[in-house]
């Protein structure tokens, strides 16, 4: 059940106070509950700002079957660490291309706030074009649906891999202050990708430890593991 359908459920129920605690304790909940790894990924229709500084609606479901989806938070525009990590995806874009990849980046600010940061230079606190949609969580719905929204009303810095199928593969959290390592993000895609192919192909392989594409991974089995020690 969505944000919004709850909310109604609730006012059909009780009074605003009750409401307002009974939301408190949800959007508590939401923080709490376990990964969304293996769990199809909360679809949204949201509002952005499209790198052509046009205004568009973008549902999640739109990709599914047709790219991989990289959706990732950041707290609020107009920041510090923010704008490094949003100028970094943006000029790694040829990178998700290249892996089908549609990069979707999402905070509580509006459309309109997205627009005017990325018109703003980058010497006056702006980022200048980006060339990914910048999604609106106006309402924070989405922001709680996938466990990421702090009770200061702002999201953590969360990056989720989506697959083709809908399903969420890869759910990485940081505190405000640290930034992410978006070669980090590409590694994981890789290794993703790699490993759906393998198992295509009837020959699954797994990716240890620090693995990058094009080194040598492992058959998910006790002999596999001895054999790739063994190669090292």
């Amino acid at each position: 059940m969505s944000g919004a359908l709850f909310w109604a459920f609730l006012c059909s129920l009780h009074g605003a106070t009750e409401v307002m605690a009974e939301t408190a304790g949800l959007r508590a909940w939401a923080q709490a509950k376990g990964s969304l790894i293996q769990q199809p990924a909360p679809n949204f229709k949201l509002m952005a700002s499209m790198p052509d500084d046009s205004f568009q609606e973008v549902e999640l479901a739109s990709y599914r079957g047709k790219k991989y989806v990289v959706l990732y938070t950041f707290p609020a525009c107009f920041t510090f660490v923010c704008a490094s990590e949003l100028v970094a995806f943006s000029n790694l874009q040829k990178e998700f291309d290249d892996r089908n990849v549609q990069v979707l980046g999402m905070s509580i600010d509006t459309e309109h706030v997205h627009k005017a940061w990325k018109n703003t230079p980058q010497d006056k606190g702006g980022i200048g074009p980006i060339a990914h949609p910048l999604l609106a969580d106006v309402k924070k719905e989405v922001s709680t649906d996938y466990g990421c929204l702090l009770d200061n009303g702002l999201a953590l810095r969360a990056v989720y891999i989506i697959d083709k199928e809908g399903i969420v593969r890869s759910e990485m959290k940081n505190d405000l202050p640290l930034g992410r390592n978006v070669e980090e993000v590409l590694r994981i895609l890789d290794a993703l990708q790699f490993h759906e192919k393998s198992v295509k192909d009837g020959d699954e392989r797994v990716c240890p430890a620090g693995w990058k594409k094009g080194a040598k991974a492992m058959k998910p089995t006790t002999e596999g593991v001895a054999e790739y020690f063994s190669s090292k």
